[in-house]
């Protein structure tokens, strides 16, 4: 009989493992259910009070949300984000920066902000620290582009 090496994280996992009978697949499966507004959808993909104060989301963001209708948001935080398909449209203070597929951007919060579609829908994979959350997700500014 021949012997396989463990690795040191197989032999912590297969200790603290629960039975196969009970159900510890809700603790690591997140099920996303879509929160709508006009011209953007939201995911959330990770759990609302993370111990390590980020959250994480997809949002798909159409033209019917118009970036000429919103203002520019300032809030408490820092937000990171990468661009699955589409291009965004990001506005930081008085610059415009188009952010195309496969590209990340990463910025404060405290600078004026706002994200929208340009030239059909794009969908983000975006991770919020703390303060970012509370603002994006939770509506805490009234006409955030997000």
């Amino acid at each position: 009989m021949s012997t396989r090496p463990v690795s040191p994280c197989a032999s912590i996992f297969a200790a603290s493992r629960p039975s196969m009978n009970s159900d510890w697949s809700e603790d690591v499966v997140i099920r996303p259910e879509p929160e709508h507004q006009p011209g953007l959808t939201t995911w959330l993909l990770s759990r609302e009070h993370s111990a390590n104060g980020t959250t994480v989301a997809k949002m798909r963001i159409t033209r019917e949300r118009s970036m000429k209708d919103v203002s520019l948001s300032v809030h408490p935080g820092r937000e990171w984000f990468t661009v699955l398909s589409g291009t965004v449209s990001l506005v930081l203070g008085e610059r415009t920066i188009l952010v195309h597929p496969g590209q990340a951007s990463k910025f404060s919060t405290m600078v004026p902000h706002r994200i929208g579609a340009h030239d059909g829908p794009v969908e983000i994979l975006t991770i919020f620290d703390h303060g970012g959350k509370k603002a994006y997700l939770h509506g805490a500014h009234p006409g955030h582009e997000h």
